[in-house]
């Protein structure tokens, strides 16, 4: 007996160490995780967030994923115009740590409502939403993280350099601080990958505006989606990935990015945030990828810049390396998440 008692008091210690929630002893882990937090008939941890605007009211839904008094991490998906889809690869990932996680789809995308007016595709516009939403599901500084995702790290940034008091950590994925030197990286770096024969067919098509010709995709889809967005081999993109793209919102994506794929054009063409990164005292984390859209020493850079800063690298990853080198940003993710709720960081 002396030698069972210590086993299954580390086996306890390690269990409750992993669901990384406020248990009481005797509680079942899973009950925590998984507990109602609104009263009334259960949803399943949907949640419908009125969004009041000078031009009527709309709906912007929302998911939570578990329950934890201390980490609720809100996903902000890229595009501009992506559903929140692409990110259920954290379903096998954040539940066995214990970490709660919310789908949020931006108004204009997915289950949200959808204006079809671009005078809603606006940044600072889009700031005040997140912040509604923060408001409405009562994350505070306690609790609250922020994982931004391309279009969505434009988002997070902005977001923090005016509300990080309502932070407790901050996750910038896959993006740079300035879109004018994307295009620039775009241009001196990615491009140069091409055949030159291809870029030419592809320029060409750029500059007669074809950009709804059948040929812009089928020259893009193999030369450049499937180098630096998902390095998986086209016909094996998962299906939270290809429908992600399938339902984008035309409008939005090209009223802020623009129609081209070699930088920004759109409302976001003059974007940049690099000088102010400085103000921003949360802890950060900033992850990027070897293959990625982006310039990987660009967002290593950007862990300097902030206060607190920490940079993960995908090295066999792209700009979704959520999936293509997933158990890096994974495990990268849920130690930085870790790190900061054990004061670690």
């Amino acid at each position: 007996m002396k030698y069972i008692q210590p086993f299954l008091v580390g086996i306890l210690a390690l269990f409750a160490a992993c669901t990384q929630t406020a248990t009481a002893p005797g509680d079942n882990p899973l009950k925590t995780y998984f507990a109602y937090t609104e009263p009334g008939i259960q949803t399943g941890g949907t949640k419908i967030v009125t969004l009041k605007t000078d031009k009527g009211d709309f709906k912007i839904w929302t998911k939570r994923f578990g329950n934890n008094p201390r980490i609720k991490l809100l996903l902000l998906q890229g595009g501009p115009g992506c559903p929140h889809d692409y990110f259920q690869c954290m379903e096998n990932f954040l539940p066995a740590e214990g970490i709660e996680f919310i789908y949020y789809d931006q108004l204009g995308t997915g289950f949200s409502d959808n204006p079809n007016d671009t005078a809603f595709w606006d940044l600072p516009r889009y700031v005040e939403e997140v912040e509604t939403v923060r408001q409405a599901l009562g994350l505070n500084k306690d609790n609250f993280f922020l994982l931004g995702h391309s279009w969505g790290g434009i988002l997070a940034m902005q977001y923090a350099l005016k509300y990080q008091d309502n932070l407790k950590g901050l996750v910038i994925s896959n993006m740079m601080a300035s879109c004018p030197e994307y295009g620039q990286y775009a241009e001196n770096v990615l491009s140069k990958q091409f055949d030159p024969a291809v870029l030419a067919e592809v320029r060409a098509l750029e500059a007669k505006g074809d950009f709804s010709n059948p040929r812009y995709m089928e020259l893009l889809m193999p030369n450049f989606y499937a180098k630096h967005i998902c390095r998986i081999p086209l016909e094996e993109w998962p299906f939270p990935v290809t429908r992600s793209f399938e339902l984008l919102n035309q409008s939005l994506y090209v009223t802020m990015q623009g129609p081209s794929e070699f930088g920004v054009a759109g409302r976001l063409a003059n974007w940049d945030v690099k000088y102010r990164l400085p103000t921003i005292k949360i802890p950060t984390l900033s992850i990027g990828a070897t293959h990625d859209t982006m310039d990987p020493e660009h967002m290593k850079w950007i862990s300097t810049a902030v206060k607190k800063g920490r940079f993960l690298l995908c090295a066999n990853g792209s700009h979704m390396c959520m999936w293509d080198d997933q158990q890096t940003y994974m495990n990268g993710l849920i130690a930085f998440l870790k790190d900061v709720d054990s004061g670690k960081f």
